[in-house]
């Protein structure tokens, strides 16, 4: 299965890299570090050209259930600003680094930027997913959403809207496959292989920054925390516009957000998401507690608006 080859190829890229290297892996064209050597540093460039090696593998094998994964030009990175780049949010490429070839040639950030950046964040979402559901040996659901994936492939012409309709599938797949407490353990796995940006911090608001910045929602607003003495829960409300996945049978797919929240809250881990249709927005109501291993919320029910 691709999960298993991903997540070995995966492990070899980690064990090649080093917390405190000189040398990182960039796009010579934008100067992005993408999957699966993202926040990765390496000692030596032998290290890190084999690490090119496997990484470039990696993404062939990635290209094989999807042929518009984006391509890119991998190469060994040298000095301090090289070094930083892992550090800078992404779309914030500014100065180049001496390359192995040459400094390069940095693109602008536009619209078309955003989407070439939302299109690599749904490709690193759906593979730490797949490569979650093979670690937990969810075999079935892994094909499942492959077969999903190529039955979309052949209607869907757009990388953007593929790499969406994408997300959609899996939400749906892993919902209506698993049990709460298998999916919340498969979302808590994938979670811990998307790249944490040095700095993040593990607000909500954080969360909901990083969707709108990516163009996967528009504008949005968010609550103060409130405590839940009676079940030990805090919880936060939530309004958010323009969201690029739809709703599917009266769900409302959830997964790039949940993903997030996962990654950022630690300890908290996100036990209920109340969904309601407030116009043309979303409304939420987040309750996170440290005393659970989460639940599955990958796709959650939409409920009427209760009305007074």
């Amino acid at each position: 299965m691709f999960g298993t080859t991903l997540v070995e190829i995966r492990n070899h890229i980690e064990e090649l890299a080093t917390d405190d290297g000189s040398y990182v892996i960039v796009c010579g064209r934008t100067g992005e570090q993408p999957v699966p050597t993202t926040g990765l540093t390496f000692e030596d460039r032998t290290t890190a050209e084999n690490a090119v090696r496997a990484a470039t593998q990696y993404r062939s094998a990635l290209r094989r259930y999807d042929p518009r994964v984006p391509y890119y030009d991998l190469i060994v990175s040298q000095s301090d600003d090289a070094r930083m780049a892992s550090a800078r949010p992404s779309g914030a490429w500014g100065t180049g680094a001496e390359q192995k070839r040459g400094a390069p040639v940095f693109e602008t950030e536009d619209d078309g930027g955003q989407q070439t950046e939302r299109i690599e964040f749904c490709h690193r979402v759906a593979s730490s997913v797949f490569e979650a559901l093979s670690d937990t040996g969810h075999r079935a659901v892994e094909t499942a959403v492959m077969d999903a994936y190529f039955e979309l492939a052949e209607t869907t012409s757009s990388p953007d809207e593929l790499c969406l309709r994408l997300l959609e599938s899996m939400a749906t797949e892993l919902h209506y496959r698993l049990e709460s407490s298998e999916q919340a353990a498969v979302l808590a796995r994938a979670s811990e292989r998307l790249p944490s940006r040095p700095g993040a911090d593990g607000s909500v608001e954080a969360t909901l920054d990083e969707m709108q910045r990516l163009g996967l929602i528009g504008s949005y607003t968010c609550s103060q925390w409130s405590p839940n003495p009676e079940d030990g829960t805090k919880s936060v409300e939530i309004t958010f516009g323009e969201y690029a996945l739809s709703e599917r049978e009266g769900r409302l797919p959830v997964l790039p957000v949940i993903l997030d929240l996962y990654r950022r809250r630690g300890a908290s881990k996100p036990v209920s998401l109340h969904v309601t249709r407030e116009g043309d927005e979303w409304h939420g109501k987040l309750a996170v507690s440290s005393e659970s291993k989460g639940v599955g919320l990958a796709s959650v029910p939409i409920h009427s608006k209760m009305t007074g």
